[in-house]
């Protein structure tokens, strides 16, 4: 199947093209950092940024893309369900 952008080169703008699942975890790492993260049930998203920094973020909507760089999904404070990672 042909793709008509193959030749443009990908940024943070650009849609994802890749997608993982994402058991929160306090102690592991994502396999990749997001671009963006996912939820697809509502609830606290406890995440460490690429800078380092820790973060909650309360009363996120299920079916809610957070443009979020990541390196990890806290189980910590987590009470949203469903969270995939988009890179």
């Amino acid at each position: 199947m042909p793709d008509r952008f193959s030749s443009n080169i990908p940024s943070l703008t650009s849609p994802a093209t890749h997608a993982f699942a994402i058991a929160p975890n306090d102690t592991t790492d994502l396999s990749e950092v997001t671009r963006a993260v996912y939820i697809g049930g509502g609830g606290a998203l406890a995440v460490r940024m690429l800078s380092g920094q820790t973060v909650t973020f309360s009363g996120a909507t299920g079916g809610s893309t957070l443009p979020l760089r990541v390196d990890r999904v806290l189980a910590t404070g987590t009470t949203a369900t469903g969270i995939v990672g988009l890179v």
